[in-house]
């Protein structure tokens, strides 16, 4: 569990070997801020995405998501069109838009996000698994698991592309 703590001045400090840390569909993803925390206004995640992995296409129909490249490269789908994301770039996302970043490296990739405003990152605690330490994440993606996850990202407003 986190133990962010907040000044009195409102500053929030989460020590870089706290947040809450679950496997989802491969990938390693550490909440560091949630909603709660930073009065619903954004929230901010660090991920690791092993070779291959990431997410399929989606749309958030409620949250901007932002990201920037720590190390490794991904391939990220923004519309129709494809770039590659390498160490210090950094990619937004506006809420409608159908996107996707997949691992095409072959270490696996560090990224950190924001989404704004804060919820999904509750998402990540309710789809994924509790990490357990010294062990890396489970390379399961199975269809099954992608179906389950993807029905429970609907309730967070995030849906596969249409047509």
């Amino acid at each position: 569990m986190s133990t962010a703590e907040s000044s009195a001045s409102g500053a929030i400090h989460v020590p870089a070997s706290e947040g809450e840390t679950v496997w989802l569909a491969g990938d390693t993803y550490t909440i560091k801020a949630r909603g709660a925390v930073t009065g619903a206004a954004l929230s901010f995640i660090e991920a690791t995405v092993p070779p291959g992995a990431g997410p399929r296409p989606h749309i958030h129909h409620r949250e901007d998501e932002a990201y920037y490249i720590l190390s490794g490269a991904l391939e990220v789908l923004d519309g129709d069109r494809t770039f590659t994301a390498y160490p210090g770039d950094f990619v937004y996302i506006p809420s409608g838009t159908v996107h996707r970043f997949k691992n095409v490296g072959l270490h696996t990739a560090r990224m950190i996000f924001l989404f704004t405003p804060a919820g999904f990152e509750e998402f990540f605690i309710e789809a994924g698994a509790p990490a357990r330490a010294g062990e890396p994440a489970p390379e399961s993606r199975s269809q099954e698991e992608m179906d389950h996850v993807a029905t429970i990202a609907s309730r967070y407003s995030w849906t596969p592309p249409t047509g």
